[in-house]
């Protein structure tokens, strides 16, 4: 089977449209052309030259893109190996400010046994393992907004029988039960009354992410799962609601007459409207007023979201995070507050295996960093040892009935 990445799709795109910020696509993402990064602004000022140098003449380009990694390669005390691209890269003053915020941020991790859930505070201290389980594998971690629960996804079963299923349970680690059998990709209902979930396109596990057919949600009161009523609905991936519940935000890939796309899908009805923005992995604010996703494989942007008209649409859209390759940034997750976005980062090489961005794939050299949704590229890594640290979701500070802010 021909693998695809949604940055491979976008790039073969953006050959065939017009010029970025064109009157045909007045959505399109502005790329960011000189960044200041933790690591230094020599970075920043590298990438700059190789976008700017797609637009000139075939030996000028060669001489910048040469230039550039000259400037990029040079060595870096903070960096400390001389290498720019690996590693975690630390932002003090950052961190910092993050050990001030009160929320936490639950993820995946490969140990070395198997994968578990991780909850660490948003500097990355006062790390938790909440499932212990090494005869399985828990993925794919989704915190309720009212803190107290956490959906996931879990790969269990052996050979031809592994399959992938979704669970919940209480955010320390207690009350575990299973959700929905031969499924994956599972997010909160408005007000945490239920959970939707993707089905997996195939009984056997296959860790493509847009392997997938139907959406439904399972109704906690009653325990009953409803199908969306529009049973077109395939292969998507990364889905998630708006905080009305009125509609869903999901990459569709080679499905329902899309190469590749961002939908906005009506939630009780079956409209499918095309964002427009080139990426994958949406994540909606919880105001629901912006979405952040990954424009590329080394870029994540944000933008407005409007309802207000006649279809959904994407307004004022630009990248708030580029990184250099080989290193790879995606599955990004909004802050309770909106502040800051959480996401993963680590090596990634083109080619015949599975890219390590996808659900249950190791990921060596991959971290989980924090970064501030206003500005550009001023972020930080939180974790250090790379073990295949992925989808990070924050978790909002669980109140009790007194008020009392509480959680492990």
């Amino acid at each position: 089977m021909i693998k695809y990445d949604c940055s491979l799709v976008a790039a073969c795109l953006f050959l065939l449209a017009p010029a970025v910020g064109s009157a045909e696509h007045p959505s399109a993402v502005p790329k960011v052309t000189s960044l200041a990064n933790p690591a230094g602004d020599r970075v920043g000022e590298a990438h700059g030259r190789v976008l700017r140098a797609a637009y000139l003449p075939s030996e000028s380009r060669e001489q910048v893109q040469r230039d550039a990694r000259k400037h990029r390669e040079a060595p870096n005390p903070r960096e400390g190996n001389g290498e720019l691209t690996g590693g975690p890269i630390f932002e003090q003053a950052l961190l910092d400010e993050l050990k001030k915020v009160p929320y936490r941020i639950v993820f995946e991790s490969h140990q070395g046994e198997s994968w578990d859930l991780f909850q660490v505070r948003a500097d990355g201290s006062d790390r938790v393992n909440l499932t212990r389980t090494p005869e399985v594998n828990e993925l794919y971690p989704h915190v309720s907004h009212d803190g107290t629960k956490v959906c996931f996804a879990v790969d269990e079963g052996l050979g031809a029988a592994k399959t992938r299923n979704v669970y919940c349970m209480n955010l320390d680690g207690s009350g575990r039960r299973l959700v929905a059998r031969s499924a994956r990709d599972p997010c909160w209902a408005a007000g945490d009354t239920g959970i939707i979930y993707l089905k997996n396109e195939f009984e056997k596990l296959t860790v493509i992410d847009y392997a997938t057919r139907g959406v439904f949600v399972h109704e906690l009161a009653s325990g009953r799962d409803r199908a969306h009523p529009n049973a077109e609905l395939e292969h998507l991936y990364c889905i998630c609601s708006t905080p009305d519940g009125k509609w869903y935000l999901a990459t569709a890939h080679a499905g329902m007459g899309f190469a590749h796309a961002i939908l906005a899908i009506e939630a009780e009805g079956k409209r499918v409207v095309d964002l427009k923005i080139p990426g994958c992995r949406p994540d909606i604010s919880p105001d629901g007023r912006r979405v952040a996703w990954a424009s590329g494989d080394y870029s994540l942007a944000v933008g407005d979201l409007d309802f207000s008209g006649p279809e959904p649409r994407v307004l004022n859209a630009h990248d708030i995070l580029t990184s250099p390759p080989p290193m790879k940034i995606q599955h990004v997750d909004w802050s309770p507050d909106g502040k800051y976005v959480a996401f993963g980062r680590g090596p990634y090489k083109k080619g015949l295996a599975e890219p390590p961005s996808l659900v249950g794939v190791l990921a060596p050299g991959w971290n989980i960093c924090v970064a501030d949704a206003g500005a550009t590229n001023r972020w930080t890594a939180i974790t250090t040892d790379g073990k295949s640290n992925k989808e990070p979701d924050w978790a909002p500070v669980a109140v009790d009935r007194h008020g009392i802010a509480g959680g492990p």
